[in-house]
């Protein structure tokens, strides 16, 4: 039966099908290990995207990277969990719900809470699934079986039951604090949730009447509207200029409230007049201060920002009316003395970009200092290793300097706070479930807190509670830690921080299965209460231009855009092979364009395989078993190129690069290197693979009819064996089409349900061919040379060519000639003659370290295009001898360098002096016979 593969190649048709197939085969769902496992484990948590998202290039990058890992471990035999899920992203769904009631007229209000939250509950059935279920077009193999969404009754448990914890620890505490307050969201908001824009903005120098006196204490301000709430006026102790005031009073202008001159180092002599308001309910610092001083905390503005009955007669105005009229009274008084430029940083909601204000609030904040120093110490210690390793300093200075973390929000949506108000003694319970009645007077009317919890409060608890916890599960002794976390680093404190404060404090005393964990390779690690083991955090995504995308820019790129007109494999192929870590990305359609083509590239040689295949009768027996329980990632048995048979130069040769760019794949996976990875298979397939070998066997594919084909079988096993193995190599990165033309190769009937269940390549050294490899490069040297002189001499394509060689090596003549029919057949030459001088001194010959090559044209020589072109090889010659001459001088590098390396350094010294010598020659042959 001849083997089925389209004649042109069509993602979109092929992609559908194979990720409908993967989710309805169940591939990637993974049971509950049993006790006696020991096969390694891998474990990775999708960052769970919001509830309300579409998938943008972040996103894409993100899960690409882990696809690609993940694949790589389940072929490498590693039992291989990648957990998806959803965050209910609290801010962002409930502002979505309130924009669609906007549209029916109507406001959350309205509806009251529980109609409310019923309505966010039919949104997200409707929209909630959008990104997940472009994950699965995208192919992404997490375990379906196991998605889950923050909001689960499982997960909503965990969520209390940490809070309640937390709380009978003293970690959880309420108080009135100033907190960053979003008007438009009604809520507060945690300092990374807050924005900086540097923007122009106006200082204004405002007079105070000191009392009973004739004098002034002018002050400067960016927020004129909060002066309705000043309690003091602050100077320093040390500050001479202001010794006399000291305990004297200013009358608050506007206001006509007498209030104290302070005495503290919020003050400094050396900043403005010296001389500062101090604004307790409004501003943070102030807040400080005025605790010190026992000052009164006046709130002038409501939760919209609008000034309140505090404000007097500037009540009922928004916060930017009030500045103006504000300003406008203060001039009117005589108390404005000046307006100056100003440019300051605006805190703005990163959520909806409404300004941020400072605001003196009840909230429930997490005292984190006792979390945090473990945290530190688990990254320290190297129980957690963060890469690329500059982001571990920026984690520890972040941690050493971090604050109580606010965890409440003034939402609808989200996991409500376990804690009860009495209403006839005001006594607050906090509880895992609702009491009954008051534990202190015994009454019956007790209300839930209306607050929620922050989303990150509930998303930091995942990589535990997804396994079980609060219960001791069998997933937890074998899935947790987690091996790895891919994420941004714009979460890094977000949620990365936070998973490791509560993994170190709730999963303290864990143990992994030790079979699991030596099996994993962890046993040197002592703390298994880590989330996880090792945090790789990837780039950004960003435009051709290197610009950072914005929907203000126009600039935004849409990633299922780009995948219906790439395809998703070059899409993915894209980023995989521009991810250097540390380093953002300059995403390139026209690189996707040319990802696109290698896939064709692939495609048409598989096609060509089933020709050879279909028209030999060639019958392959090779059997891709699945990595077996027990064979884990040292164990290569039968992971590489399979009943291989090397018959010439050419199997020698490309079975030991097949090897060598496996070994390189390999270890650039495992350090995160994806560009490497890509670019090595890149490379091996389209270069060495398709570009020579499938040229050099083409002849041994060829049989007469009725003649022995034996030599054409052979040839034909170790082509479709070569391209077994390099589809699996390539995989991970483009799993697509190497599905389609991994089952074509069984037609349609293969051992396992996916190449994604086979096992991945492995180096064999036993494989590797240096004599092959030096070989081959001298061969391809020579064609390259006799092609790049017949286009030089503009001969025709059809035109075959003689050639002279001089190759004074007898070892190198005698490969050159034993491979005479490839050099022949490739460089369109219908005579190799092999001439005992050096052709150095003829124009338009070619000169290497190890041969001359002259094609025997008659044609008119450029002289000037000649030299031209010689003196620029000569040139990039005497840079590389000086480099080369530079490094064999300086004694500290002899000292340290390798053996091998210095050995290297000294033959190419001799090459290059060699080839140095030629094309002086060749100049010099030029510039006397001047133009034929």
């Amino acid at each position: 039966m001849p083997h089925e593969l389209p004649k042109s190649y069509e993602p979109g048709a092929i992609e559908t099908r194979w990720a409908e197939y993967w989710i309805r085969e169940k591939l990637f769902s993974v049971p509950t290990p049993p006790e006696g496992e020991t096969r390694p484990v891998f474990t990775l948590l999708l960052p769970p995207p919001n509830v309300t998202g579409r998938l943008h290039m972040g996103h894409m990058l993100n899960q690409t990277q882990m696809d690609i890992i993940v694949r790589w471990h389940r072929m490498r035999g590693f039992i291989t969990l990648w957990l998806p899920g959803t965050d209910h992203a609290g801010i962002a769904t409930q502002m979505m719900v309130e924009r669609q009631l906007a549209k029916e007229g109507k406001k959350r209000r309205d509806l009251g809470r529980e109609k409310f939250i019923e309505r966010v509950w039919e949104w997200k059935k409707l929209y909630g699934g959008a990104i997940l279920d472009q994950m699965k077009r995208l192919g992404a193999s997490v375990d379906w079986d196991r998605e889950y969404f923050t909001m689960d009754e499982n997960l909503s448990r965990a969520v209390r039951e940490v809070f309640v914890r937390l709380y009978e620890e003293g970690l959880i505490y309420r108080g009135k604090y100033i907190v960053n307050w979003c008007p438009r969201c009604e809520t507060a908001i945690s300092d990374l949730e807050v924005k900086h824009e540097e923007v122009a903005g106006k200082l204004w120098e405002i007079r105070y009447p000191v009392i009973g006196t004739n004098e002034f204490i002018t002050v400067a301000t960016t927020r004129p509207e909060t002066m309705l709430g000043d309690t003091a006026i602050a100077v320093n102790a040390k500050d001479d200029r202001y010794t006399h005031l000291h305990g004297k009073k200013v009358l608050l202008p506007l206001m006509n409230r007498e209030i104290p001159i302070i005495t503290d180092e919020l003050a400094q002599p050396e900043f403005g007049t010296g001389a500062v308001k101090v604004t307790p309910a409004h501003d943070p610092n102030d807040f400080q201060a005025g605790k010190r001083h026992h000052l009164p905390q006046i709130d002038v503005m409501d939760e919209h920002a609008h000034m309140n009955q505090n404000a007097g007669p500037y009540a009922g105005l928004d916060r930017y009316e009030a500045r103006k009229q504000i300003l406008a009274d203060l001039q009117a008084h005589g108390f404005l003395v000046g307006e100056k430029d100003h440019t300051l940083a605006l805190g703005k909601c990163d959520r909806c970009g409404t300004v941020v204000e400072p605001r003196l609030s009840e909230q429930w904040f997490i005292k984190i200092k006792p979390l945090a120093d473990r945290a530190i110490e688990a990254v320290e210690s190297g129980e957690i290793t963060i890469v690329p390793d500059n982001y571990r300093q920026i984690y520890l200075n972040w941690m050493n300097n971090i604050y109580d973390w606010c965890i409440s929000r003034q939402l609808w949506w989200g996991h409500r706070i376990p804690a009860w108000t009495c209403d006839n003694c005001k006594e607050v319970t906090v509880a895992r479930e609702a009491p009954v009645k008051c534990p202190k007077c015994g009454s019956t009317k007790l209300e839930q807190v209306s607050d929620v919890l922050d989303t990150w409060f509930s998303s930091g608890l995942l990589p535990f509670t997804t396994l079980g916890w609060p219960e001791k599960t069998r997933d937890q002794a074998v899935f947790y830690p987690t091996t790895l976390l891919i994420t941004a680093y714009e979460i890094l404190f977000f949620w990365v921080a936070r998973m490791i404060m509560f993994g170190c404090h709730f999963m303290e005393g864990h143990q992994q299965d030790p079979a699991i964990k030596k099996a994993s390779g962890w046993a040197d690690k002592k703390n298994d209460s880590v989330p996880f083991r090792q945090v790789y955090i990837h780039a950004l995504v960003r435009d051709a231009d290197r610009q950072k995308m914005s929907k203000t820019k126009g600039n935004v790129i849409d990633p299922l855009e780009i995948i219906e007109r790439f395809g998703t494999d070059a899409t993915r192929f894209t980023l995989a092979a521009m991810a250097a870590p540390g380093t953002d990305i300059a995403f390139s359609e026209s690189r996707t364009d040319g990802y696109r083509a290698f896939a064709n590239k692939i495609w048409n040689a598989a096609r060509f395989m089933f020709m050879n295949v279909d028209r030999i009768g060639f019958v392959w027996n090779r059997v891709s078993d699945p990595v077996k329980p027990g064979q884990g990632p040292d164990d290569s048995s039968g992971a590489g190129v399979s009943s291989f048979n090397p018959q010439t130069l050419e199997d020698r040769w490309i079975l030991s690069r097949f090897n060598r760019v496996t070994a390189e794949v390999n270890d650039a996976l495992a350090t995160y290197r994806f560009h490497e990875a890509a670019n090595r298979i890149y490379d091996f397939f389209w270069g060495e693979f398709c570009d020579w070998y499938l040229e050099l066997i083409k002849p041994r594919l060829n049989f007469e009819e009725g003649a022995d084909k034996t030599q054409a079988e052979i040839s034909c096993g170790n082509l479709v064996s070569l391209f077994d193995a390099s589809l699996r190599l390539l995989h991970p990165v483009m799993p697509f089409i190497t599905e389609e033309i991994w089952h074509a190769i069984y037609e349609g009937k293969p051992p396992l349900k996916s190449i994604a269940l086979a096992p991945y390549p492995q180096p064999d050294e036993r494989q590797y061919d240096l004599n092959a490899e030096t070989e081959m490069a001298i061969l391809q040297d020579l064609i390259v040379n006799v092609r790049n002189l017949r286009a030089e001499l503009k001969v025709e394509p059809k035109i075959k060519v003689p050639i002279d060689l001089f190759a004074p090596d007898a070892a190198i003549r005698a490969m050159i000639q034993q491979n005479r029919g490839a050099v022949e057949r490739l460089g369109q030459v219908d005579k190799i003659t092999f001439v005992e001088n050096s052709l150095v001194r003829l124009a338009g010959a070619r000169s290497t370290a190890r041969f001359d090559v002259h094609v025997l044209y008659e044609r008119k020589i450029d002289v000037a295009a000649e030299c031209g072109r010689l003196t620029k090889d000569l040139e990039k010659l005497e840079k590389e001898f000086a480099n080369n001459q530079r490094q064999l001088s300086n004694e500290q590098f002899l000292a340290k360098a390798p053996e091998k390396v210095v050995e290297g350094l000294r033959r190419r010294a001799e090459e290059l002096t060699l080839l140095r010598d030629k094309i002086k020659h060749q100049l010099e042959e030029l510039n006397r016979t001047g133009p034929k």
